[in-house]
């Protein structure tokens, strides 16, 4: 299990290089309550995250861990209710 520090460094990583490398596959963040966050809302909210993170609040603001959404074209930004990008499922614009 990762400590706070390292979660927050996987944050930071995560909002720098949005998309993993090789492959460009997108991240996304996963909250303590289960939430999918985006990381352009990950970008804007980092003090509220950082905080939380590192304190282990349990305020909505605490991140467990930094993914990549796959294949899930229902994956949806809890705090801005836009659709997460998927690595392997066509953008709704596209179908």
């Amino acid at each position: 299990m990762s400590t706070p520090s390292e979660i927050m460094k996987q944050v930071e990583l995560a909002i720098a290089e949005p998309y993993a490398w090789p492959g460009g596959y997108p991240k996304y963040i996963i909250m303590s309550d289960g939430e999918a966050l985006s990381i352009d809302a990950a970008r804007e909210q980092l003090e509220s995250i950082r905080e939380s993170t590192l304190e282990r609040r349990n305020d909505g603001w605490r991140v467990v861990d930094v993914d990549i959404n796959w294949e899930d074209p229902a994956l949806y930004c809890a705090h801005t209710g836009q659709r997460i990008e998927s690595a392997y499922t066509e953008d709704e614009a596209n179908q």
